[in-house]
Order: C-alpha cells, then structure tokens, then sequence
C-alpha cells in the first residue's frame, strides 16, 4: 500500500509539488509501473527516477496527480559470459496518474497512454 502522508500533509501549500515529487522520487520503484511504461527497453532500471509534476487537481475526496517520470531502460541480452553485447541504458519516460485519498493519504498509481 502507497501512502504519501508528507504529500497529503503540504496539501496546500507552496511546497507541495516539491514534497510530492520527492516522495514519489524515494518509492520503491516496484510500487511504480515503470516496466510496463517501457518503450526502448526490455528491463527497467530503477536507480534513477526523476520525476515532472504535469497537472494537480481536486476531486472529491482526492487528490489527481498526473506526472512524467524519467527513468532508464536496457534491452537485456542472454547473460552468457561470452556474450559481446554491451549492455546500454536507454532513456524512458512514462506518465502516470497518482490518486491520493485526502483521508488516508492511500495512494493508487496508474499508467496513462500518451
């Protein structure tokens, strides 16, 4: 379960989108549907997530976050030993939907299609 609990808490004010992006920032990336938002690569790397912060709007009861994250990518080979391929990262970036209860500070992330 995502909780965002400093994001809910700056609601707000002027500090939210930099709470915001630093929390998503520090989530495990596993929480985050960065392998399925590939588009060069096969495996998502998840050690450098940046995050853009596109829209925030209100909803009943929620808070509706659509944001851009940036991360990299490789296309993994058979990881022979002999294997000449040298593995590259690629950039990637996908656009989710974060949906924060106002509540609870539960969080749902969604892919959008671009």
């Amino acid at each position: 379960m995502i909780r965002l609990t400093k994001t809910l808490n700056a609601w707000g004010t002027p500090d939210f989108k930099d709470i915001l992006k630093k929390e998503i920032e520090q989530m495990d990336a596993g929480q985050l549907p960065l392998q399925q938002g590939l588009s060069i690569g096969s495996y998502a790397i998840d050690d450098k997530i940046n995050v853009m912060i596109i829209n925030v709007s209100e909803a009943a009861g929620s808070i509706l976050v659509k944001a851009g994250i940036f991360y990299s990518g490789i296309i993994a080979g058979c990881s022979c030993a002999d294997d000449p391929t040298p593995v590259n990262e690629e950039s990637e970036y996908c656009v989710v939907q974060l949906d924060i209860n106002k509540q609870t500070a539960e969080t749902t992330v969604v892919l959008l299609a671009e």
